[in-house]
């Protein structure tokens, strides 16, 4: 990290993103810490639909009382959650969401939930509660990441990293991380305890794809791991990859302790398009730092085409001198 000063929190929408994500990423790591044990099975989900459920509830109150007239873009909605049989549900996501906010009534969170329910306009919000779900349920790395978009452009990003440390390092059960992009000032990373200072990072000097530090999530369903493979041998990559779950990557990305990230389109999901809420907050993240992130055939992400990146395919991620690399070895592999 740089010794440049905190960065500047003046404008209120990044006092409001940095304030809400610092508030969200401590309740996650509540119902991380209360709910999810050694021996939950795999296939159990009730733990990280909680916290879903609670961090967005959370985040559409904030909104609520900072900026009214505010479209939030989220994940989730309540009408599952509504169901008889998901009153026990109901009353733990209201009960956590009650620790952070006053007045947390069933019906209120069930509202606070749907604020996330909007389509985007010229002005909105776009949050993933909590990215990296198996990572939450091992007790390992997720992230909450909220983003404000103007005009199609991501203007605003920030992930809450509650189990890595400096932006980068997994520290599981220390202070966590707090990772905010600005457009034109830049990418900060520092500890998400309050009033912690935060200082501006970079991305790598990397150019020799022998030296490629690949970031890869440990859901081998995420990617083609064929390809990716393919890809690997392609560009001549030799050292090992980070492995990690969660948008958590951006921050090792753009911290310089990553090089490369690519999201190769699964197999099984040939015409998959990424949600903008698993990579809004994430792409400022790396362009603020100096990186450089498009879609597989190098086109910029576009998020002025709804709920999805519609007009895009796959995500690449690079610390910018290793793009055009991987964009060669791309053209061939795909």
């Amino acid at each position: 990290m740089e010794g440049s000063p905190i960065v500047n929190v003046s404008r209120p929408e990044v006092q409001f993103a940095v304030d809400t994500v610092r508030a969200a990423a401590h309740l996650a790591r509540q119902v991380q810490a209360e709910l999810v044990e050694p021996a939950l099975t795999k296939d159990d989900r009730s733990p990280v639909t909680v916290a879903d459920f609670a961090v967005q509830a959370l985040v559409g109150r904030l909104l609520d009382a900072a900026f009214p007239h505010d479209a939030l873009v989220g994940e989730e909605d309540s009408k599952a959650l509504r169901a008889p049989e998901a009153a026990g549900t109901l009353a733990e996501v209201s009960g956590f969401v009650g620790r952070a906010v006053a007045g947390a009534t069933a019906e209120r969170v069930c509202a606070w939930i749907d604020r996330g329910n909007a389509e985007p306009t010229d002005r909105f919000w776009t949050l993933d509660p909590i990215d990296g779900t198996k990572g939450f349920l091992r007790g390992d790395q997720y992230a909450v990441a909220l983003a404000l978009v103007i005009d199609g452009r991501v203007d605003v990003g920030v992930l809450g990293c509650p189990n890595l440390a400096d932006g980068y390092r997994p520290d599981v059960g220390g202070p966590g991380s707090l990772i905010v992009a600005v457009r034109g000032e830049g990418t900060w990373a520092g500890s998400a305890a309050d009033g912690a200072e935060l200082r501006r990072i970079r991305v790598s000097g990397v150019s020799d794809p022998a030296q490629v530090r690949l970031l890869r999530s440990f859901e081998a369903g995420h990617t083609n791991t064929g390809r990716m493979g393919e890809l690997v041998r392609k560009m001549g990559v030799e050292a090992e990859p980070v492995r990690m779950d969660s948008q958590a990557k951006y921050g090792v990305l753009a911290s310089g302790h990553g090089d490369l990230l690519v999201r190769l389109l699964s197999s099984k999901q040939p015409d998959y398009r990424e949600k903008i809420w698993d990579q809004a907050a994430g792409s400022i993240v790396v362009e603020e730092a100096g990186g450089r992130i498009t879609d597989l055939s190098g086109a910029p992400l576009d998020f002025s085409a709804g709920r999805t990146l519609a007009r895009n395919r796959g995500v690449l991620a690079s610390n910018g001198l290793l793009h055009d690399i991987a964009l060669e070895a791309l053209s061939s592999v795909l």
